[in-house]
């Protein structure tokens, strides 16, 4: 019973994760959904969960054991409360009971016979042998009193939403920011606010572009400061409760290329630029991976080149992007070795995929506004042997993209985004990882990494 109730709690708090990452439902989730919920984790609670860790709460991987409390902390953290005890207790308060959780689920709605004023009073109360409430009497109870309590929430969200909602003039309020080094990581940055004119209405600030990982600031003061540790391109933003009042890009360049591996806290460890540059070579291979006490762990170790600066003219509706890429399996790489070439934009990015052709099969590809799913279109021109170099070249014209792999095109989409300045690159590796021959050409002009 003890472990009904547990599943209960961790399937409330999925559900209320999966609300606030508004990417539909987890049934059709890839690999790249949950590796975006893993990175607003991590930049949302300061704690990295991995892409395996989460498949297994959303039950995408088998596994036949409770999550470790470090996971559960994280994800009650992540879903807006103190910790997994703490959601625990908000979401029993005034509960008497859990309904217990069957493979099959609840019955549907409309075979339990409940009006809007049904209370515990109102519910079956027919006694077997002993006065007791036969076993399939409690479920029906305990059932009654869940979908009560869902209705009950729903009509309370949906009053709140009808309630009009107040028109803020931006010109009152003042926000902007200033990077503490001019280029490299770690940076920090103050934030310069006045949103005195909110009145009772709570002040967020947005630190990217995506308003869920906004944080709370007090509306009497006038500073916040926060620390970037991977460089990019980020969208600030000013927020009086729901509504954007103000916001600017923020760009962290890199000072050149940076080479760092993701873990379970903020802090990622970053590699030494002689360890991993080498002419015109960039790498991270199993002997370093090694002395940074990375390789032996349950989980390829996440490792991200990134290179972002200010690139003049250069722009995404107009350019030729040319690299080379290599991700040798060793004794712990996963099945399915994945890489990413991110091209970052300006509020804006254009990401490729590379996999082992058995793997084409849940990609995500994206650029210029427009997301491309293996589930629904064939990616298989992205398979290829990472076990040697892969030349990948993205062309940019107009509205249209296309991406060659091995020479080949692998596929081509027009985006509805309009055209933005390219401001850098990200590769991201699982396992050892290389790159070299990087260069972006947009006419006579040669931008070389």
């Amino acid at each position: 019973m003890e472990n009904n109730i547990d599943n209960y709690y961790i399937r409330l708090c999925l559900q209320q994760v999966e609300a606030k990452l508004k990417r539909g439902c987890s049934s059709e989730w890839t690999t790249y959904d949950f590796d975006r919920l893993s990175v607003e984790i991590q930049e949302a609670t300061g704690v990295s969960l991995s892409v395996t860790t989460l498949k297994r709460l959303w039950g995408k991987l088998s596994y036949q054991h409770m999550p470790a409390m470090t996971t559960l902390n994280t994800i009650a953290r992540f879903a807006g409360y103190e910790d997994w005890r703490d959601f625990k207790q908000q979401s029993s308060a005034g509960e008497q009971v859990v309904p217990p959780l069957q493979e099959e689920g609840p019955p549907p709605v409309n075979h339990l016979a409940v009006a809007n004023t049904a209370t515990a009073d109102h519910l079956p109360e027919e006694k077997a042998k002993g006065g007791h409430l036969t076993g399939q009497d409690k479920k029906r109870k305990w059932y009654v009193l869940f979908v009560v309590q869902l209705l009950v929430i729903a009509g309370a969200l949906f009053v709140w939403s009808r309630q009009p909602v107040k028109k803020v003039n931006a010109a009152d309020y003042r926000f902007s920011s200033n990077k503490m080094v001019s280029e490299g990581v770690p940076n920090s940055v103050i934030f310069h606010y006045d949103a005195a004119a909110a009145g009772d209405d709570t002040i967020f600030i947005a630190q990217t572009w995506d308003v869920s990982r906004k944080v709370a600031v007090p509306k009497d003061k006038h500073e916040y400061s926060a620390i970037y540790y991977v460089p990019g391109c980020f969208q600030a933003k000013l927020m009086v409760g729901s509504q954007i009042v103000k916001t600017h890009d923020l760009l962290i360049t890199s000072g050149g290329w940076v080479a760092l591996s993701e873990g379970d806290t903020p802090v990622p460890v970053y590699f030494k630029k002689e360890a991993f540059q080498k002419d015109s070579i960039l790498s991270v291979d199993v002997p370093l991976l090694q002395q940074n006490f990375l390789y032996d762990r349950p989980t390829p170790a996440k490792i991200r080149f990134v290179n972002v600066q200010e690139m003049g003219t250069l722009r995404n509706d107009h350019f030729v992007f040319e690299t080379m890429v290599k991700n040798p399996k060793n004794d712990k790489s996963a099945a399915c070795q994945l890489v990413e070439v991110l091209l970052l934009c300006r509020d804006d990015v254009i990401m490729v995929p590379l996999c082992p052709k058995g793997c084409v099969g849940d990609l995500q590809l994206y650029g210029r506004g427009r997301g491309v799913s293996s589930k629904d279109a064939d990616l298989s021109g992205f398979g290829c042997d990472l076990d040697n170099w892969v030349p990948l070249r993205v062309e940019g014209n107009g509205r249209q993209l296309r991406f060659w792999v091995n020479g080949k095109l692998a596929y081509q989409l027009d985006g509805p985004n309009g055209p933005a300045a390219i401001v850098g690159l990200q590769y991201r590796f699982y396992g050892p990882g290389a790159i070299k021959h990087t260069r972006f050409i947009q006419d006579d002009s040669i931008w070389i990494f």
